[in-house]
């Protein structure tokens, strides 16, 4: 199967690699769209539909937010920030509009070919539109809503962040340092210490349910239900 993804990066060495890599990794499997300015991004947007997007944040005329944000309106296509910048403040703000996952710069091209491939068997493998549910936790990816039977969950973003993880996996480990890497990225100076804390959060926010998420000792987490 084939997959079009848009490639939105107004450096042209950089769109070069990513298409050239792709194309010989994936031995025609993915077609790859580009775009140079958020302009060009956006309508490309509004014209065609694809599997996936890779989304520069810093981006002439429209932002990598600002394209986000409006994509969300409408559609539920997987998104994947690639950015220089690496603040968590931007991260949280990136998961709150809708992306479904980050690349810093400067990056390893296999590591970002990982990423899409798994973001996209991922995504055609589950209807995006619906609730993910695992026993009583109930979680909304895209209105940003969690709830525990019918009462409604507050989480703070990194421990949506978190549950929303171990949903997608379901019955399966993840590892700390997996959810180190996906959250808080591959630059992040501290431990895993950092991941046991915010768990430890959600399980107080999840009440009774808390007892869904397994500890896996010095491997990581696992959700039940």
């Amino acid at each position: 199967m084939a997959y079009t993804f848009l490639l939105v990066e107004d450096d042209a060495e950089i769109r070069e690699i990513i298409t050239d890599y792709f194309s010989e990794k994936s031995e025609g499997a993915y077609h790859i769209d580009i775009a140079g300015t958020g302009d060009e991004g956006w309508k490309k947007c509004m014209e065609n539909e694809y599997d996936l997007v890779l989304l520069d944040i810093m981006l002439p005329e429209i932002d990598g937010f600002t394209i986000c944000r409006e994509l969300r309106k409408n559609s539920d296509v997987p998104i994947i920030f690639i950015t220089a910048r690496h603040g968590e403040d931007d991260r949280l703000h990136g998961y709150r509009l809708g992306c479904d996952d980050y690349i810093s710069k400067p990056f390893s091209l296999a590591e970002l070919y990982a990423k899409v491939t798994a973001l996209l068997r991922r995504a055609k493998g589950t209807v995006r539109n619906e609730m993910m549910n695992v026993g009583r936790i109930h979680l909304d990816p895209y209105r940003y809503t969690v709830s525990v039977d019918d009462s409604a969950v507050i989480l703070a973003p990194m421990e949506f962040a978190i549950l929303k993880i171990l949903m997608e996996n379901r019955g399966r480990l993840v590892s700390r340092e997996s959810l180190l890497i996906r959250i808080w990225g591959y630059d992040f100076e501290g431990n895993d210490r950092v991941v046991d804390n915010h768990v430890k959060k959600l399980r107080k926010s999840l009440g009774d349910a808390s007892s869904q998420i397994k500890t896996v000792i010095k491997r990581g987490y696992k959700l039940e239900g």
